[in-house]
């Protein structure tokens, strides 16, 4: 039976995200954390719930076992309704042949018949990497006015940056005529945000093509979007002007998260229109213990803090013990740092041990400690390291 809808987003979350190093080793890149009590993929589930799309299919492949279990069937995102949801969708076999997702591309054209279940006008891609707020039904509004084929959503940036970018021409009225990865003199400065609205039966046909092509890539940026271009179809940028951030660095993923503590952050997480919903576990409120010291910082629900923070972000049910200072750092969830300690400039992940009288870096470069790693007692963790999960430091 088919469930007729307007348009359907496939969320590609099955990034390993290799740059984030030992933050990445055991989760794909959504599943990393974020400003005390989010996970990146939070933030484009949550636009779909806030932009009225309420059937989103995840495509997952690297380390998918945490991402799978947190998302569960949606209803954190208010995506668990009846005639939709949020759908897990790892590769499959199919008879007798099976393959991993081979590309973009190739993600949503192994799950056709998942989208041919909802018959919709339009299908929306998405990335579960990036940190946005982005109502989509303005997006799409404008791919209909335009009787667009596709729509790519576009930010404009600078034109060093442009050179990073896969880049949008277009004419005046907004309708691309050329795209350009990476370019090394850039025409404009319309970077793709890798977020794409197309008329389904149209790009389903494209889908099929590329599949069967044992040439292509299987990407929408260096086969899918160059073909409908060469085709002549309708092709609009779409320029949006919120907050973006392509957190796949370590720098970038430690700056995204100071920025929250500027005096006036650049995303609003407290807009009652764009709110980013997320996994509640029923935590109680945070301690601060008589003679400890917290400024300009984030605390998550569960937190004991005994020693000093400044300027960090500090995630749910992470304990800072006595004499302990903490400095322009992210801690996340179930961290235990024990006494004395100094940590300066830092990303550590979750369940970490940080025993009595260690220290974490010199606040010159980030220092990064991975899932699930022990500092032993007095241990130096050395400015800028990258410790992988389950170490123990001597």
């Amino acid at each position: 039976m088919i469930n007729k809808k307007e348009i359907v987003a496939m969320l590609l979350a099955g990034g390993q995200g290799s740059r984030l190093f030992a933050l990445t080793q055991k989760k794909a890149k959504p599943a990393v954390s974020y400003g005390g009590k989010y996970k990146i993929i939070d933030f484009p589930l949550s636009n779909c719930a806030n932009s009225g799309i309420d059937t989103v299919g995840v495509l997952t492949q690297y380390e998918p076992l945490e991402l799978n279990a947190y998302i569960g069937t949606g209803g954190f995102w208010d995506l668990d309704d009846l005639n939709g949801g949020a759908y897990v969708l790892p590769p499959y076999m199919r008879g007798e042949t099976g393959n991993w997702y081979r590309g973009t591309a190739d993600a949503i054209y192994q799950n056709i018949n998942f989208i041919d279940n909802y018959d919709p006008d339009h299908i929306i891609v998405l990335s579960g990497d990036q940190i946005c707020t982005m109502d989509y039904a303005k997006m799409l509004q404008y791919h209909k006015e335009k009787d667009a084929d596709c729509t790519i959503s576009v930010l404009n940036v600078t034109y060093e940056e442009a050179k990073r970018f896969g880049i949008m021409n277009t004419d005046e009225d907004e309708r691309i005529y050329e795209f350009e990865e990476k370019p090394a003199e850039p025409k404009s400065t319309k970077a793709s945000m890798g977020i794409y609205i197309f008329k389904w039966k149209l790009i389903r046909q494209y889908l099929i093509d590329d599949g069967n092509d044992p040439e292509s890539e299987h990407d929408f940026g260096k086969n899918i979007i160059p073909r409908m271009l060469e085709d002549g179809r309708k092709m609009y940028a779409y320029s949006f002007d919120g907050y973006w951030r392509d957190v796949g660095t370590i720098d970038s993923l430690w700056e995204a998260n100071m920025e929250l503590l500027d005096k006036n952050p650049q995303i609003d997480l407290n807009d009652d229109k764009m709110r980013i919903y997320t996994r509640n576990f029923s935590l109680p409120p945070h301690y601060i213990a008589p003679g400890a010291s917290v400024k300009n910082s984030i605390l998550a629900d569960g937190c004991i803090i005994e020693g000093e923070v400044e300027n960090c972000v500090i995630h749910s049910g992470v304990k800072i013990g006595k004499g302990s200072v903490v400095k322009n750092s992210v801690i996340m969830k179930d961290t235990v740092v024990r006494t004395g300690c100094q940590i300066d400039k830092a990303l550590i992940d979750e369940e970490v041990v940080i025993e009595q009288g260690c220290k974490v870096g010199e606040g010159n470069n980030v220092t990064v400690i991975g899932y699930h790693c022990v500092a032993l007692e007095n241990a130096t963790v050395e400015d800028g390291a990258m410790i992988y999960p389950d170490t123990i430091l001597h």
